[in-house]
Protein backbone atom coordinates (compact mmCIF):
# COMPACT_ATOMS: atom_id res chain seq x y z
CA UNK A 1 0.00 0.00 0.00
CA UNK A 2 1.34 3.39 -1.01
CA UNK A 3 0.66 5.42 2.11
CA UNK A 4 3.04 8.35 2.56
CA UNK A 5 5.20 8.29 5.70
CA UNK A 6 4.12 10.69 8.39
CA UNK A 7 6.44 13.42 9.57
CA UNK A 8 6.95 14.20 13.23
CA UNK A 9 3.51 15.29 14.37
CA UNK A 10 3.32 19.02 15.12
CA UNK A 11 1.13 20.69 17.71
CA UNK A 12 -2.49 20.98 16.59
CA UNK A 13 -2.38 24.73 16.99
CA UNK A 14 -1.55 26.56 13.80
CA UNK A 15 1.37 28.94 14.10
CA UNK A 16 2.35 31.81 11.81
CA UNK A 17 5.11 30.86 9.39
CA UNK A 18 6.42 34.41 9.22
CA UNK A 19 5.63 37.88 10.38
CA UNK A 20 7.13 39.28 7.17
CA UNK A 21 4.50 41.01 5.05
CA UNK A 22 6.34 39.85 1.93
CA UNK A 23 6.32 36.18 2.96
CA UNK A 24 4.60 33.72 0.64
CA UNK A 25 1.03 33.01 1.72
CA UNK A 26 1.17 29.22 1.93
CA UNK A 27 -2.60 28.93 2.38
CA UNK A 28 -3.14 30.46 -1.08
CA UNK A 29 -0.63 28.05 -2.66
CA UNK A 30 -2.35 25.17 -0.89
CA UNK A 31 -5.75 26.29 -2.17
CA UNK A 32 -4.43 26.58 -5.75
CA UNK A 33 -2.88 23.12 -5.49
CA UNK A 34 -6.15 21.67 -4.20
CA UNK A 35 -8.15 23.36 -6.95
CA UNK A 36 -5.81 21.88 -9.58
CA UNK A 37 -6.24 18.41 -8.14
CA UNK A 38 -10.03 18.73 -7.86
CA UNK A 39 -11.49 17.71 -11.19
CA UNK A 40 -15.14 17.60 -10.16
CA UNK A 41 -17.76 19.78 -8.57
CA UNK A 42 -18.68 18.64 -5.07
CA UNK A 43 -22.46 18.23 -5.06
CA UNK A 44 -25.08 15.65 -4.12
CA UNK A 45 -24.45 13.66 -7.29
CA UNK A 46 -20.69 13.50 -6.65
CA UNK A 47 -21.31 12.48 -3.05
CA UNK A 48 -23.53 9.57 -4.07
CA UNK A 49 -21.05 8.41 -6.69
CA UNK A 50 -18.16 8.53 -4.19
CA UNK A 51 -20.14 6.59 -1.57
CA UNK A 52 -21.24 3.99 -4.16
CA UNK A 53 -17.66 3.48 -5.37
CA UNK A 54 -16.44 3.17 -1.77
CA UNK A 55 -19.15 0.62 -0.88
CA UNK A 56 -18.28 -1.39 -4.01
CA UNK A 57 -14.55 -1.52 -3.15
CA UNK A 58 -15.38 -2.40 0.44
CA UNK A 59 -17.57 -5.30 -0.74
CA UNK A 60 -14.81 -6.50 -3.09
CA UNK A 61 -12.25 -6.44 -0.28
CA UNK A 62 -14.51 -8.35 2.14
CA UNK A 63 -15.21 -11.02 -0.49
CA UNK A 64 -11.53 -11.36 -1.44
CA UNK A 65 -10.47 -11.74 2.21
CA UNK A 66 -13.18 -14.36 2.84
CA UNK A 67 -12.24 -16.28 -0.29
CA UNK A 68 -8.46 -16.19 0.23
CA UNK A 69 -7.93 -15.71 3.98
CA UNK A 70 -4.41 -17.19 3.94
CA UNK A 71 -3.23 -15.71 0.64
CA UNK A 72 -2.61 -11.97 1.11
CA UNK A 73 -1.40 -11.57 -2.44
CA UNK A 74 -4.93 -12.47 -3.65
CA UNK A 75 -6.61 -9.61 -1.76
CA UNK A 76 -3.77 -7.04 -1.87
CA UNK A 77 -5.13 -5.31 -4.98
CA UNK A 78 -8.59 -4.90 -3.44
CA UNK A 79 -6.94 -3.33 -0.40
CA UNK A 80 -5.08 -0.78 -2.52
CA UNK A 81 -8.31 0.08 -4.33
CA UNK A 82 -10.16 0.43 -1.02
CA UNK A 83 -7.41 2.72 0.25
CA UNK A 84 -7.82 4.91 -2.86
CA UNK A 85 -11.59 5.19 -2.36
CA UNK A 86 -11.14 6.20 1.30
CA UNK A 87 -8.70 8.89 0.18
CA UNK A 88 -11.25 10.17 -2.37
CA UNK A 89 -13.85 10.54 0.39
CA UNK A 90 -11.64 13.20 1.99
CA UNK A 91 -12.93 15.63 -0.65
CA UNK A 92 -16.18 15.71 1.37
CA UNK A 93 -14.42 17.92 3.94
CA UNK A 94 -14.79 20.65 1.34
CA UNK A 95 -18.58 20.43 1.55
CA UNK A 96 -19.73 19.96 5.15
CA UNK A 97 -23.25 20.99 4.09
CA UNK A 98 -23.44 17.52 2.48
CA UNK A 99 -22.81 15.69 5.78
CA UNK A 100 -26.53 15.06 6.47
CA UNK A 101 -26.80 13.33 3.08
CA UNK A 102 -23.68 11.28 3.85
CA UNK A 103 -25.48 10.09 6.99
CA UNK A 104 -28.73 9.43 5.07
CA UNK A 105 -26.82 7.24 2.60
CA UNK A 106 -25.90 5.05 5.61
CA UNK A 107 -22.19 5.36 4.80
CA UNK A 108 -21.13 6.04 8.41
CA UNK A 109 -21.43 2.41 9.67
CA UNK A 110 -19.43 1.13 6.66
CA UNK A 111 -16.67 3.72 7.17
CA UNK A 112 -16.43 3.09 10.92
CA UNK A 113 -16.44 -0.68 10.49
CA UNK A 114 -13.02 -0.34 8.85
CA UNK A 115 -11.48 0.85 12.12
CA UNK A 116 -11.51 -2.86 13.00
CA UNK A 117 -9.90 -3.89 9.69
CA UNK A 118 -7.18 -6.53 9.94
CA UNK A 119 -4.90 -4.29 7.89
CA UNK A 120 -3.88 -1.48 10.23
CA UNK A 121 -3.14 0.75 7.23
CA UNK A 122 -6.81 0.72 6.25
CA UNK A 123 -7.82 1.67 9.81
CA UNK A 124 -5.23 4.47 9.69
CA UNK A 125 -6.81 5.71 6.44
CA UNK A 126 -10.19 5.93 8.18
CA UNK A 127 -8.72 7.79 11.15
CA UNK A 128 -7.27 10.33 8.72
CA UNK A 129 -10.64 10.65 6.96
CA UNK A 130 -12.48 11.23 10.26
CA UNK A 131 -9.94 13.84 11.31
CA UNK A 132 -10.44 15.69 8.01
CA UNK A 133 -14.24 15.53 8.15
CA UNK A 134 -14.38 16.85 11.73
CA UNK A 135 -11.57 19.42 11.44
CA UNK A 136 -12.43 22.62 13.32
CA UNK A 137 -11.79 24.78 10.24
CA UNK A 138 -14.19 22.61 8.21
CA UNK A 139 -16.98 22.63 10.80
CA UNK A 140 -16.75 26.33 11.61
CA UNK A 141 -20.02 28.07 10.62
CA UNK A 142 -21.58 24.67 9.82
CA UNK A 143 -23.16 23.91 13.18
CA UNK A 144 -26.16 21.86 12.07
CA UNK A 145 -24.36 19.59 9.54
CA UNK A 146 -21.56 19.10 12.08
CA UNK A 147 -24.08 18.08 14.75
CA UNK A 148 -25.72 15.59 12.36
CA UNK A 149 -22.37 13.98 11.51
CA UNK A 150 -21.08 13.81 15.08
CA UNK A 151 -24.40 12.41 16.35
CA UNK A 152 -24.24 9.68 13.68
CA UNK A 153 -20.61 8.89 14.52
CA UNK A 154 -21.36 8.55 18.24
CA UNK A 155 -24.49 6.44 17.60
CA UNK A 156 -22.37 4.08 15.50
CA UNK A 157 -19.78 3.61 18.28
CA UNK A 158 -17.02 5.76 16.80
CA UNK A 159 -15.53 6.41 20.25
CA UNK A 160 -15.24 2.73 21.15
CA UNK A 161 -13.82 1.88 17.71
CA UNK A 162 -11.31 4.75 17.69
CA UNK A 163 -9.98 3.84 21.13
CA UNK A 164 -9.83 0.10 20.34
CA UNK A 165 -7.76 0.97 17.28
CA UNK A 166 -5.65 3.41 19.32
CA UNK A 167 -4.70 0.58 21.70
CA UNK A 168 -3.18 -1.47 18.85
CA UNK A 169 -1.11 1.35 17.32
CA UNK A 170 2.65 1.49 17.83
CA UNK A 171 4.32 4.89 17.94
CA UNK A 172 7.57 3.35 16.72
CA UNK A 173 6.00 3.41 13.26
CA UNK A 174 5.68 6.96 11.81
CA UNK A 175 2.32 6.23 10.12
CA UNK A 176 0.87 4.83 13.32
CA UNK A 177 2.31 7.71 15.34
CA UNK A 178 0.47 10.12 13.03
CA UNK A 179 -2.71 8.03 13.45
CA UNK A 180 -2.43 8.41 17.24
CA UNK A 181 -2.37 12.18 16.79
CA UNK A 182 -5.29 12.10 14.34
CA UNK A 183 -7.32 9.93 16.72
CA UNK A 184 -6.89 12.46 19.53
CA UNK A 185 -7.65 15.33 17.13
CA UNK A 186 -10.90 13.64 16.01
CA UNK A 187 -12.02 13.16 19.61
CA UNK A 188 -11.20 16.79 20.42
CA UNK A 189 -13.13 17.96 17.33
CA UNK A 190 -16.19 15.94 18.35
CA UNK A 191 -16.09 17.37 21.89
CA UNK A 192 -16.05 20.86 20.35
CA UNK A 193 -19.28 20.05 18.47
CA UNK A 194 -20.91 17.92 21.19
CA UNK A 195 -19.42 18.65 24.67
CA UNK A 196 -21.11 15.61 26.27
CA UNK A 197 -18.69 13.45 24.23
CA UNK A 198 -16.07 14.31 26.91
CA UNK A 199 -17.97 12.19 29.44
CA UNK A 200 -19.26 9.56 26.99
CA UNK A 201 -15.74 8.68 25.79
CA UNK A 202 -14.56 8.20 29.39
CA UNK A 203 -17.60 6.12 30.36
CA UNK A 204 -17.43 3.78 27.36
CA UNK A 205 -13.74 3.43 26.56
CA UNK A 206 -10.25 3.08 28.04
CA UNK A 207 -9.11 6.43 26.62
CA UNK A 208 -8.41 7.95 30.04
CA UNK A 209 -6.23 5.01 31.02
CA UNK A 210 -4.35 5.25 27.69
CA UNK A 211 -3.77 8.99 28.23
CA UNK A 212 -2.42 8.36 31.74
CA UNK A 213 -0.07 5.73 30.36
CA UNK A 214 1.19 8.19 27.75
CA UNK A 215 1.80 10.87 30.37
CA UNK A 216 3.77 8.39 32.51
CA UNK A 217 6.42 8.02 29.79
CA UNK A 218 9.39 10.21 30.70
CA UNK A 219 10.47 11.10 27.14
CA UNK A 220 8.79 14.11 25.57
CA UNK A 221 7.18 14.02 22.14
CA UNK A 222 4.34 15.75 20.29
CA UNK A 223 1.82 13.04 21.13
CA UNK A 224 2.63 13.24 24.84
CA UNK A 225 1.94 16.96 24.64
CA UNK A 226 -1.35 16.33 22.84
CA UNK A 227 -2.33 13.61 25.33
CA UNK A 228 -1.89 16.13 28.17
CA UNK A 229 -4.06 18.63 26.28
CA UNK A 230 -6.86 16.12 25.64
CA UNK A 231 -6.81 15.00 29.27
CA UNK A 232 -7.15 18.62 30.41
CA UNK A 233 -10.15 19.04 28.07
CA UNK A 234 -11.78 15.87 29.45
CA UNK A 235 -11.36 17.09 33.04
CA UNK A 236 -12.12 20.79 32.83
CA UNK A 237 -15.92 20.73 32.99
CA UNK A 238 -16.65 17.24 34.30
CA UNK A 239 -16.78 16.32 37.97
CA UNK A 240 -17.48 12.71 36.90
CA UNK A 241 -14.23 12.59 34.90
CA UNK A 242 -12.28 14.26 37.71
CA UNK A 243 -13.48 11.59 40.14
CA UNK A 244 -12.94 8.81 37.60
CA UNK A 245 -9.31 9.80 37.02
CA UNK A 246 -8.75 10.13 40.77
CA UNK A 247 -9.87 6.52 41.17
CA UNK A 248 -7.29 5.50 38.53
CA UNK A 249 -4.42 6.82 40.67
CA UNK A 250 -4.46 9.95 38.52
CA UNK A 251 -3.31 12.29 41.31
CA UNK A 252 -0.12 10.26 41.82
CA UNK A 253 0.57 10.11 38.08
CA UNK A 254 0.16 13.89 37.70
CA UNK A 255 2.43 14.56 40.67
CA UNK A 256 5.10 12.25 39.21
CA UNK A 257 4.77 13.97 35.81
CA UNK A 258 5.20 17.51 37.15
CA UNK A 259 7.94 16.41 39.60
CA UNK A 260 10.24 16.03 36.57
CA UNK A 261 10.23 19.83 36.32
CA UNK A 262 10.80 20.72 39.97
CA UNK A 263 14.40 21.70 39.36
CA UNK A 264 14.54 22.19 35.59
CA UNK A 265 12.64 24.18 33.00
CA UNK A 266 11.04 22.70 29.85
CA UNK A 267 13.44 22.79 26.89
CA UNK A 268 11.04 23.93 24.17
CA UNK A 269 7.82 25.91 23.83
CA UNK A 270 5.91 22.69 23.08
CA UNK A 271 7.27 21.05 26.22
CA UNK A 272 6.36 24.18 28.20
CA UNK A 273 2.77 23.93 26.90
CA UNK A 274 2.68 20.28 27.95
CA UNK A 275 3.77 21.15 31.50
CA UNK A 276 1.05 23.81 31.68
CA UNK A 277 -1.47 21.18 30.52
CA UNK A 278 -0.27 18.79 33.25
CA UNK A 279 -0.80 21.45 35.91
CA UNK A 280 -4.22 22.22 34.40
CA UNK A 281 -5.06 18.52 34.81
CA UNK A 282 -3.78 18.54 38.39
CA UNK A 283 -5.86 21.62 39.28
CA UNK A 284 -9.00 20.07 37.75
CA UNK A 285 -8.32 16.87 39.69
CA UNK A 286 -8.13 18.90 42.91
CA UNK A 287 -11.73 20.05 42.72
CA UNK A 288 -13.43 16.93 44.22
CA UNK A 289 -12.82 16.56 47.96
CA UNK A 290 -11.61 12.95 47.72
CA UNK A 291 -8.83 13.97 45.33
CA UNK A 292 -7.65 16.73 47.68
CA UNK A 293 -7.22 13.99 50.29
CA UNK A 294 -5.19 11.87 47.84
CA UNK A 295 -3.05 14.93 47.03
CA UNK A 296 -2.18 15.51 50.70
CA UNK A 297 -1.47 11.79 51.30
CA UNK A 298 0.82 11.69 48.24
CA UNK A 299 2.81 14.64 49.67
CA UNK A 300 1.58 16.94 46.94
CA UNK A 301 1.76 19.96 49.26
CA UNK A 302 5.43 19.26 49.92
CA UNK A 303 6.18 18.84 46.20
CA UNK A 304 4.52 22.15 45.28
CA UNK A 305 6.52 23.96 47.98
CA UNK A 306 9.74 22.37 46.67
CA UNK A 307 8.87 23.55 43.15
CA UNK A 308 8.23 27.09 44.45
CA UNK A 309 11.52 27.10 46.33
CA UNK A 310 13.43 26.09 43.19
CA UNK A 311 12.14 29.32 41.54
CA UNK A 312 11.93 27.74 38.07
CA UNK A 313 9.24 28.36 35.43
CA UNK A 314 6.70 26.12 37.23
CA UNK A 315 6.62 28.48 40.25
CA UNK A 316 3.27 30.04 39.34
CA UNK A 317 1.69 26.70 38.36
CA UNK A 318 2.68 25.15 41.70
CA UNK A 319 1.14 28.13 43.52
CA UNK A 320 -2.08 27.65 41.56
CA UNK A 321 -2.18 23.93 42.42
CA UNK A 322 -1.75 24.74 46.12
CA UNK A 323 -4.59 27.26 45.90
CA UNK A 324 -6.89 24.55 44.46
CA UNK A 325 -5.77 22.00 47.07
CA UNK A 326 -6.28 24.32 50.04
CA UNK A 327 -9.62 25.86 49.03
CA UNK A 328 -12.24 24.56 51.49
CA UNK A 329 -9.89 21.79 52.68
CA UNK A 330 -8.35 22.40 56.16
CA UNK A 331 -6.04 19.30 56.13
CA UNK A 332 -4.11 20.77 53.17
CA UNK A 333 -3.88 24.14 54.95
CA UNK A 334 -2.58 22.49 58.12
CA UNK A 335 0.00 20.48 56.16
CA UNK A 336 1.10 23.67 54.38
CA UNK A 337 1.85 25.36 57.71
CA UNK A 338 3.54 22.22 59.10
CA UNK A 339 6.01 21.94 56.18
CA UNK A 340 7.15 25.57 56.29
CA UNK A 341 4.86 26.77 53.51
CA UNK A 342 4.41 30.18 55.17
CA UNK A 343 8.11 30.88 54.73
CA UNK A 344 7.75 30.12 51.00
CA UNK A 345 4.46 31.89 50.25
CA UNK A 346 4.81 35.19 52.09
CA UNK A 347 7.83 36.59 50.22
CA UNK A 348 5.78 36.17 47.02
CA UNK A 349 2.77 37.72 48.78
CA UNK A 350 5.00 40.71 49.48
CA UNK A 351 5.76 40.97 45.74
CA UNK A 352 9.12 39.14 45.67
CA UNK A 353 8.31 36.96 42.68
CA UNK A 354 11.19 35.12 40.97
CA UNK A 355 11.88 36.64 37.56
CA UNK A 356 12.30 34.62 34.38
CA UNK A 357 11.29 35.05 30.75
CA UNK A 358 7.85 33.58 31.40
CA UNK A 359 6.74 35.75 34.30
CA UNK A 360 7.98 39.10 33.05
CA UNK A 361 4.50 39.56 31.59
CA UNK A 362 2.32 41.85 33.70
CA UNK A 363 -0.73 39.56 33.57
CA UNK A 364 1.32 36.63 34.92
CA UNK A 365 2.27 38.66 37.98
CA UNK A 366 -1.31 39.78 38.53
CA UNK A 367 -2.64 36.22 38.29
CA UNK A 368 -0.02 35.02 40.76
CA UNK A 369 -0.88 37.90 43.09
CA UNK A 370 -4.57 36.90 42.99
CA UNK A 371 -3.67 33.25 43.65
CA UNK A 372 -1.59 34.22 46.68
CA UNK A 373 -4.43 36.33 48.10
CA UNK A 374 -6.75 33.34 47.64
CA UNK A 375 -4.20 31.01 49.25
CA UNK A 376 -3.81 33.26 52.32
CA UNK A 377 -7.62 33.54 52.63
CA UNK A 378 -7.83 29.72 52.49
CA UNK A 379 -5.20 29.47 55.24
CA UNK A 380 -7.27 31.69 57.53
CA UNK A 381 -10.36 29.61 56.76
CA UNK A 382 -8.58 26.28 57.25
CA UNK A 383 -6.23 26.92 60.19
CA UNK A 384 -8.60 27.78 63.02
CA UNK A 385 -6.73 27.33 66.28
CA UNK A 386 -3.58 26.31 68.14
CA UNK A 387 0.07 26.93 67.29
CA UNK A 388 -0.58 26.87 63.53
CA UNK A 389 -3.00 29.79 63.85
CA UNK A 390 -0.49 31.67 66.01
CA UNK A 391 2.24 31.16 63.39
CA UNK A 392 -0.08 32.47 60.67
CA UNK A 393 -1.12 35.54 62.65
CA UNK A 394 2.45 36.30 63.70
CA UNK A 395 3.36 36.75 60.01
CA UNK A 396 1.16 39.87 59.97
CA UNK A 397 2.83 41.37 63.04
CA UNK A 398 6.49 40.88 62.08
CA UNK A 399 8.53 43.69 60.46
CA UNK A 400 6.23 46.44 61.71
CA UNK A 401 3.09 44.82 60.23
CA UNK A 402 4.46 45.09 56.67
CA UNK A 403 2.05 42.42 55.42
CA UNK A 404 -0.94 44.43 56.60
CA UNK A 405 0.54 47.39 54.70
CA UNK A 406 0.78 45.15 51.62
CA UNK A 407 -2.79 43.96 52.14
CA UNK A 408 -4.06 47.54 52.21
CA UNK A 409 -2.00 48.39 49.11
CA UNK A 410 -3.72 45.51 47.29
CA UNK A 411 -7.10 46.55 48.70
CA UNK A 412 -6.77 50.03 47.22
CA UNK A 413 -5.59 48.79 43.85
CA UNK A 414 -8.46 46.32 43.41
CA UNK A 415 -11.03 48.74 44.85
CA UNK A 416 -9.99 51.32 42.23
CA UNK A 417 -10.32 48.74 39.46
CA UNK A 418 -13.81 47.76 40.57
CA UNK A 419 -14.81 51.42 40.85
CA UNK A 420 -13.55 52.09 37.30
CA UNK A 421 -15.51 49.12 35.92
CA UNK A 422 -18.67 50.22 37.75
CA UNK A 423 -18.34 53.71 36.24
CA UNK A 424 -17.81 52.15 32.79
CA UNK A 425 -21.02 50.13 33.15
CA UNK A 426 -22.93 53.22 34.27
CA UNK A 427 -21.80 55.00 31.08
CA UNK A 428 -22.93 52.02 28.97
CA UNK A 429 -26.34 52.14 30.61
CA UNK A 430 -26.60 55.82 29.70
CA UNK A 431 -26.18 54.67 26.08
CA UNK A 432 -29.24 52.41 26.53
CA UNK A 433 -27.19 49.21 26.87
CA UNK A 434 -28.99 47.84 29.90
CA UNK A 435 -27.51 45.01 31.95
CA UNK A 436 -29.23 42.94 34.59
CA UNK A 437 -27.86 42.72 38.15
CA UNK A 438 -26.22 39.32 37.59
CA UNK A 439 -24.35 40.54 34.52
CA UNK A 440 -23.18 43.66 36.37
CA UNK A 441 -22.00 41.60 39.33
CA UNK A 442 -20.10 39.18 37.07
CA UNK A 443 -18.44 42.07 35.23
CA UNK A 444 -17.31 43.51 38.56
CA UNK A 445 -16.03 40.10 39.70
CA UNK A 446 -13.94 39.85 36.52
CA UNK A 447 -12.52 43.32 37.09
CA UNK A 448 -11.15 42.29 40.51
CA UNK A 449 -14.09 42.28 42.92
CA UNK A 450 -13.52 38.65 43.96
CA UNK A 451 -9.91 39.36 44.96
CA UNK A 452 -11.07 42.51 46.75
CA UNK A 453 -13.62 40.42 48.68
CA UNK A 454 -10.92 37.93 49.72
CA UNK A 455 -8.70 40.79 50.90
CA UNK A 456 -11.63 42.07 52.99
CA UNK A 457 -12.09 38.55 54.41
CA UNK A 458 -8.39 38.43 55.43
CA UNK A 459 -8.78 41.84 57.07
CA UNK A 460 -11.82 40.42 58.88
CA UNK A 461 -9.74 37.54 60.26
CA UNK A 462 -7.02 39.94 61.41
CA UNK A 463 -9.51 42.37 62.96
CA UNK A 464 -11.35 39.67 64.91
CA UNK A 465 -8.09 38.13 66.18
CA UNK A 466 -8.25 40.91 68.81
CA UNK A 467 -4.55 41.59 68.47
CA UNK A 468 -4.19 45.27 69.43
CA UNK A 469 -1.18 45.91 67.17
CA UNK A 470 -3.04 44.55 64.13
CA UNK A 471 -6.31 46.38 64.73
CA UNK A 472 -4.56 49.71 65.36
CA UNK A 473 -2.52 49.24 62.15
CA UNK A 474 -5.67 48.52 60.12
CA UNK A 475 -7.40 51.59 61.57
CA UNK A 476 -4.39 53.78 60.75
CA UNK A 477 -4.18 52.53 57.16
CA UNK A 478 -7.92 52.97 56.58
CA UNK A 479 -7.62 56.57 57.78
CA UNK A 480 -4.54 57.23 55.61
CA UNK A 481 -6.42 55.96 52.55
CA UNK A 482 -9.56 57.96 53.42
CA UNK A 483 -11.54 54.82 54.08
CA UNK A 484 -13.70 53.77 57.01
CA UNK A 485 -14.65 50.41 58.49
CA UNK A 486 -17.97 50.82 56.63
CA UNK A 487 -16.13 50.54 53.27
CA UNK A 488 -14.73 47.15 54.28
CA UNK A 489 -18.09 46.13 55.77
CA UNK A 490 -19.92 46.93 52.51
CA UNK A 491 -17.53 44.70 50.53
CA UNK A 492 -18.04 41.88 53.05
CA UNK A 493 -21.83 42.31 53.04
CA UNK A 494 -22.00 42.02 49.24
CA UNK A 495 -19.80 38.91 49.42
CA UNK A 496 -22.08 37.45 52.10
CA UNK A 497 -25.20 38.10 50.00
CA UNK A 498 -23.76 36.41 46.91
CA UNK A 499 -22.32 33.21 48.41
CA UNK A 500 -23.75 30.40 46.28
CA UNK A 501 -24.93 26.92 47.27
CA UNK A 502 -22.75 25.01 44.80
CA UNK A 503 -21.38 22.90 47.65
CA UNK A 504 -24.78 22.46 49.28
CA UNK A 505 -27.06 24.57 51.50
CA UNK A 506 -25.24 23.65 54.72
CA UNK A 507 -21.86 24.83 53.39
CA UNK A 508 -23.50 28.03 52.13
CA UNK A 509 -24.96 28.69 55.58
CA UNK A 510 -21.60 28.05 57.26
CA UNK A 511 -19.85 30.40 54.84
CA UNK A 512 -22.40 33.15 55.36
CA UNK A 513 -22.22 32.89 59.15
CA UNK A 514 -18.41 33.26 59.00
CA UNK A 515 -18.66 36.39 56.86
CA UNK A 516 -21.49 37.79 59.01
CA UNK A 517 -19.15 37.70 61.99
CA UNK A 518 -16.74 40.01 60.12
CA UNK A 519 -19.59 42.26 58.95
CA UNK A 520 -20.66 42.67 62.58
CA UNK A 521 -17.06 43.26 63.72
CA UNK A 522 -16.64 46.17 61.27
CA UNK A 523 -19.95 47.77 62.32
Amino acid sequence: MDVSAARNVPSKRKRDISDDDNAVDLSILEAVEKSQNTIEVLDMKTLRRLVLAFERRLKDNIEARLKYPDQPEKFADSEIELHEEIEKLKILAGGPELYPELVNLNAVPSILGLLNHDNTDIAIDVVGLLQDLTDEDVLEDNDEPAQVLVDALVENNVLELLVQNLLRLSENDPDEMAAVYNTLATIENMIEVKPVVAEIVCERTKLMRWLLGKIKIREFDGNKQYASEILAILLQNSTANQKRLGQMNGVDVMLQAVAMYKSRDPKTQDEEEMVENLFDCLCCLLMPLENKEKFVKAEGVELMIIIMNQKKSCYGSATRALDFAMTNYPPACERFVDVMGLKTAFPAFMGKIPINSKNKKKRYKEELEERLVSLVASLFGGVLRGSRKERLLSKFVENECEKIDRLMELYMRYANRVKAETERMDELELDDLEMDDDEKYNRRLESGLYTLQLIAVILGHLWTSEHPKMSSRIELLLKQNRLTKKDVRDILQEYHDNIGDLEGPEEKERGQSRIQRFVTAFS
